[in-house]
């Protein structure tokens, strides 16, 4: 980039100093951000009040990684000039789906129980860990069927499993791959794994919850890899002590770092540490996904993946 930019890098270690940065005037000049996932931790998101007092000139944010819910694109938006946001969507679909389906048959299996057994010098578990169940001939219901689920779908027919989803639009024939779509609550009714692939944002937040739960055949298996706060934890970790969820893979969490600790007890749930792009192969592909948002912006005045809620604007 530097053949083409001056790159300037913010000397701020915290939030309220990376306000202060901005507001001095210093980062003036700044005509567009490359924002690393992990940078969250110093600035906190980019929220309203953060969005206010970025530099007077800047009008390109490029985030790595295809989830985006640390900025607020609406703010963005608004802004004057407006901010255009870019994420890293495929980039992220292959390692994202590989950690869905490892987690899928982690928790159909039991492994999880079997494990712990294992490092208790338990064998098998005393009594005995209860059987497991096969992938095949088994229904796999994706709640988002974006590029991940879409992923998702093809590693599973291997496995001889039917696939429906939902999302806001149906897809068409040649990018559902034979997927059957269906309502929400049937996608709840009839699932044996239910996997959520979509993106945080307020009309997803807690959309599982103790009413979807209900909805839910009993002994349902249900995987997240997309952000914790879209399944309620509370609510879940009620409905895998009632037995109404078998067992649940997760590789997100609603308050990241914390892991509720209801879910740490139950031997039942299958737990990483947000791992789902966390390979090598995964993290330069996003990074070279954004440093071509990056380029294209800056040569051309155009982000070569703006967020969905930005085509139009």
């Amino acid at each position: 980039m530097s053949n083409i930019a001056e790159i300037i890098e913010p000397q701020a270690k915290t939030r309220s100093e990376f306000i202060d940065e901005c507001k001095s005037g210093k980062l003036d000049s700044v005509h567009a951000i490359y924002r690393t996932f992990a940078s969250v931790e110093t600035t906190g998101r980019f929220d309203p009040e953060l969005v206010a007092v970025l530099p007077k000139n800047l009008k390109y944010l490029a985030h790595v990684g295809a989830g985006y819910d640390q900025v607020d694109v609406k703010a963005c938006s608004e802004r004057d000039p407006p901010i255009r946001v870019s994420n890293t969507p495929t980039a992220v679909d292959n390692a994202t789906a590989d950690t869905a389906v490892f987690l899928m048959l982690g928790a159909l299996r039991g492994f999880n129980v079997g494990m712990t057994s294992l490092r208790q010098n338990k064998w098998r578990g005393e009594p005995a860990l209860p059987l497991g169940h096969d992938p095949q001939g088994k229904v796999l219901g994706i709640l988002g069927m974006g590029g991940i689920g879409r992923n998702m779908m093809k590693k599973c027919t291997a496995f001889g499993m039917k696939t429906i989803y939902h999302n806001r639009n149906r897809l068409d024939d040649d990018k559902s791959g034979g997927a059957q779509y269906v309502s929400f609550d049937e996608l709840l009714a009839q699932s044996d794994v239910l996997s959520l692939n979509l993106p945080l944002n307020n009309h997803t937040r807690h959309i599982i919850s103790t009413a979807e739960f209900a909805k839910m055949k009993k002994d349902v298996v249900i995987i997240n890899t997309a952000r914790g706060a879209v399944m309620d934890e509370d609510a879940l970790v009620k409905a895998l002590e009632s037995g109404q969820v078998r067992s649940v893979g997760l590789d997100v969490f609603e308050e990241e770092p914390k892991i509720h600790p209801g879910l740490v007890a139950n031997p039942n749930v299958m737990l990483v540490p947000h791992l789902g792009t966390w390979t090598f192969e995964t993290q330069a592909a996003m990074e070279e996904w954004a440093m071509d948002n990056l380029r294209s912006a800056i040569e051309t005045g155009k982000l070569k993946s703006p967020v969905p809620e930005q085509t139009d604007l």
